[in-house]
């Protein structure tokens, strides 16, 4: 087991074991004896896993008021997704990438696992390009549509994505939640919806978005289902094989996420 302090030791670590922590605690004289094994007890009775560890993202908004203000919106966007797609037809799509996708070719084959041993991947690989995903996550219907894969991420790249998920369904309204990137509030796309909706060019300002995406959930799915031991001679394989198992993931795994959040702390 790992565990995390926050002394100041001395100890050139930031990440513990369970014996250091030991001798820790009896160099300072908290306790006169005690093994790595009871300090893992310890833990385990305290319900404590300090060798576990989740990200998280600070708000740069400085209005704790106008960022909870933010929030509720984006969440309200999710809960009335089902009445608007139902109702209206409106679709309510959460939209990101995944940029620098590598197409890694290992230089071995994987040898599979047998009985007390687990598959062994070959370290060494070679790069055959990077790719970008840019993902729609259907709020609704709980599905991938519409991706595009290429080789950038540009302000041109995101918006003809936009264009493209528009004409899937082009007599439908469409609310797309983004996160905060430039290119999503990029001139050539707000003044493409402009032209869209009819509005005076000359009136345009660009508005942030929030960081509550769902469809980033997905792309930790395809990390962990096809990235992490993939093996891709080439970009065009990576790409197609990123295409196979959004349609695969559709047909037998996808569903809607259970919203409750509504941007307020949960009871």
């Amino acid at each position: 087991m790992f565990i995390r302090h926050v002394w100041r030791s001395g100890r050139p670590i930031d990440t513990w074991t369970a014996r250091e922590s030991a001798d820790e605690a009896k160099k300072r004289g908290i306790v006169e004896s005690i093994s790595a094994s009871q300090v893992n007890r310890y833990l385990a009775d305290a319900a404590l896993q300090p060798h576990r560890s989740r990200y998280w993202l600070n708000t740069t908004e400085k209005d704790p008021q106008l960022f909870q203000q933010q929030v509720e919106i984006v969440c309200g966007s999710y809960l009335q997704a089902p009445a608007l797609y139902h109702q209206c037809h409106t679709h309510t799509v959460c939209v990101d990438e995944m940029t620098g996708i590598q197409a890694l070719e290992r230089n071995a084959p994987t040898i599979p696992m047998k009985a007390g041993q687990p598959a062994r991947i070959e370290f060494e690989y070679t790069r055959h390009g990077t790719l970008c995903l840019i993902g729609n996550w259907h709020v609704v219907r709980g599905q991938m549509i519409a991706p595009t894969i290429n080789p950038t991420r540009t302000d041109e790249d995101f918006c003809a994505h936009i264009q493209q998920t528009v004409a899937t369904d082009p007599l439908a309204s469409w609310v797309f939640i983004v996160d905060n990137l430039n290119i999503h509030s990029s001139e050539s796309l707000v003044r493409h919806v402009a032209r869209l909706e009819g509005i005076d060019e000359s009136e345009l300002r660009t508005k942030h978005s929030s960081w509550l995406n769902q469809v980033e959930v997905i792309f930790g799915i395809i990390t962990r289902r096809i990235l992490q031991r993939g093996n891709f001679t080439s970009t065009a394989a990576l790409q197609e094989r990123l295409l196979a198992f959004i349609d695969y993931f559709n047909r037998t795994f996808a569903k809607p996420f259970n919203w409750t959040y509504t941007g307020r702390p949960l009871a």
